[in-house]
């Protein structure tokens, strides 16, 4: 949504930025009447939720694990939730803190649920516990039995960012920008139907042609755009 970020409380005066607080609401007086007074209004799509996942890796040796897993699990569902790639009107790249909540999210919910788990999958669970520092594991460290988490959750990253990327480039179009979205739609859409059983490396080349196109849209170099498409050339 396009939001005029900076507010002003019509009731008490306080100014505050959406951007930081993402609510309308006045931090002082509480009032819900409230102005804009940026002179022009900035797409927005980012929220300002983090993600901390101290207090679980602090009760690894005092709780089980399927209890981990499910604290682990709603907290990456809450920092996830509405997550958004514009802030205040500047694209932003795809984080590896979004992709390691998003990959932590499945795995967990998965362990969460499961009677029996291997001693691999524990602790390539306890490695993603680390999502919050942006620590997110190399193709090679995914077990077999867990990569097709990995796998969707990638592809369902990969298509919000798409999404962003569409609507940021409503008032600024590219027709080169426009059918490497196509492309990477198409391959989200195969993984997606696969439910995620692809190799690693397969979602790790979708996130980083993504990333190409991100850097492409903010900085405009085409080369980018061309190793976005030679990464995609690769998954055919």
């Amino acid at each position: 949504m396009k939001i005029r970020g900076r507010r002003e409380c019509a009731d008490c005066g306080r100014a505050w930025s959406y951007y930081e607080t993402g609510a309308v609401r006045c931090p002082d007086c509480g009032s819900l009447r409230s102005l804009g007074v940026d002179d022009e209004w900035s797409l927005h799509t980012a929220s300002p939720a983090t993600l901390d996942l101290a207090p679980v890796r602090a009760a690894i040796d005092d709780e089980p694990l399927r209890r981990l897993a499910e604290r682990a699990s709603e907290r990456c569902q809450e920092f996830n939730r509405g997550y958004g790639f514009v802030d205040a009107g500047a694209l932003q790249p795809l984080d590896d803190t979004y992709l390691a909540a998003m990959e932590l999210r499945a795995v967990a919910g998965e362990l969460a649920r499961r009677m029996d788990v291997v001693n691999e999958e524990e602790w390539y669970f306890t490695r993603l516990l680390r999502a919050d520092a942006g620590d997110r594991p190399a193709v090679e460290e995914v077990p077999s039995s867990v990569a097709a988490f990995r796998g969707l959750a990638y592809a369902d990253a990969v298509d919000a960012y798409r999404s962003d990327l569409r609507t940021y480039l409503e008032d600024r179009p590219d027709p080169s920008v426009g059918r490497i979205l196509e492309r990477l739609d198409v391959h989200v859409r195969r993984i997606q139907a696969l439910d995620g059983d692809v190799p690693p490396r397969h979602a790790e080349a979708l996130v980083e042609a993504a990333r190409d196109v991100g850097r492409h849209v903010v900085e405009g170099d085409e080369a980018d755009l061309a190793d976005a498409h030679a990464r995609l050339d690769g998954l055919e």
